[in-house]
């Protein structure tokens, strides 16, 4: 069963250019049938955006806007980020050019 994201998740601001991603839950089992071990599951480099911040400001003053919007499901670089707790859940506070594509 899929877990929700909490209201409190969804309500928080990044600043500037970065996102809030809920990671894709990791594999708990093979392909072939084997139980990982939580020191050998690798770190996900999908997950969804929950929320994203105003844009980059430019050195002249001006507010480049975000190329990503809430929803999109993307993949981002494997060690990229800051990963934290909030209410259990557990989320990713990346940059904006951390982001690698937008899966469709």
């Amino acid at each position: 069963m899929a877990k929700t994201v909490s209201a409190t998740a969804t309500k928080l601001r990044p600043l500037g250019d970065r996102l809030v991603v809920k990671p894709t839950p990791r594999e708990e089992m093979t392909k072939s049938g084997i139980v990982l071990p939580d020191t050998a599951k690798e770190r996900p480099q999908e997950g969804t955006v929950l929320s994203v911040g105003p844009g980059r400001t430019l050195d002249d003053g001006k507010l480049e806007p975000m190329e990503l919007s809430k929803g999109q499901k993307v993949l981002f670089q494997k060690y990229a980020g800051t990963e934290f707790t909030l209410d259990e859940e557990d989320l990713l506070i990346l940059s904006q050019k951390d982001v690698l594509a937008v899966i469709e």
